[in-house]
């Protein structure tokens, strides 16, 4: 494989004592930045967590040491502040580091609080940003998360807050009124409780709900179901996480848009709302 150096780009070395804050997207290694692609190639220890694909760590300098510090719900995890300070004593070491994260770091990655806690420790640093899985992932699936003739508007939204409970703290009405797309992450655990949030706001219940389960690797699953059947489906079907969860007409256009099912001989459907008008009429 070809290095970034060989396409004529003029990248920044990760030196030693530094930390790249560095988001791997939502699972596809090509859908990996340039820039950190680079920074695999030249990190002396990764740091990454648990939404990591393993073929991207594949590609990561020969010697690297690879360091889990993944958090999954329900599962021992490390703390947040224990990674925080492992991460400037490794660049306290000489290190190379590589902070390597699932989508963005930036978006519900924790990322920010780590990079805060790099400058509180003088260590100097640089955001690598990813593609987020509730933008790359859904893609996979086949949404888009706005389209001219549906929506001009997007919220993201985390399934549960520190505490790992439904985040109470979100004005859930003006959502459910001022939303017309709205894309939920690591909600699967509380989605019973986040579709009764939003139906108490005014949403139908027969609202297009898709729940995207391994987004952009593999084992890739698309559930597309309703606002208010999405909970039970979800656990009907067995479908764990992590998954992104997706409310809104924009679901209808997987018809005409899944192009991993064209790649496999699904006939796909040229005008997918024509679908969405008919049971809006009828």
């Amino acid at each position: 494989m070809d290095s970034p150096d060989d396409l004529g780009l003029d990248l920044p070395d990760l030196r030693p004592g530094w930390v790249w804050l560095t988001g791997a997207g939502p699972g596809d290694p090509a859908l990996l930045t340039l820039q950190a692609l680079h920074g695999l190639r030249q990190a002396d220890v990764v740091v990454y967590d648990a939404l990591v694909d393993r073929r991207v760590l594949a590609l990561a300098r020969p010697g690297a040491a690879l360091e889990y510090a993944g958090k999954r719900g329900g599962r021992p995890s490390p703390k947040q502040p224990d990674i925080s300070r492992r991460l400037v004593q490794l660049a306290r070491d000489e290190q190379r580091v590589l902070r390597l994260k699932g989508g963005d770091p930036f978006v519900f990655g924790r990322g920010g609080e780590e990079a805060l806690a790099l400058v509180a420790a003088g260590v100097p640093f640089r955001i690598v940003p990813g593609i987020s899985a509730g933008i790359g992932g859904l893609a996979y699936a086949g949404i888009p998360v706005t389209h001219r003739d549906g929506n001009s508007a997007v919220t993201f939204v985390t399934g549960h807050n520190t505490a790992g409970d439904v985040p109470d703290g979100l004005d859930w009405p003006a959502i459910a009124r001022g939303s017309p797309v709205i894309v939920l992450y690591m909600a699967l655990k509380h989605l019973d409780g986040i579709a009764d949030r939003l139906l108490a706001g005014g949403r139908p219940a027969h609202e297009p709900v898709a729940v995207v389960a391994s987004a952009a690797t593999a084992g890739q699953r698309v559930l597309v179901t309703t606002l208010g059947a999405c909970a039970m489906d979800a656990t009907a079907q067995g479908i764990a996480p992590p998954a992104m969860v997706v409310i809104g007409d924009v679901v209808t256009l997987r018809g005409g848009l899944d192009w991993l099912g064209a790649l496999a001989g699904r006939r796909l459907d040229p005008d997918p709302l024509r679908l969405r008008d008919r049971s809006e009429a009828g």
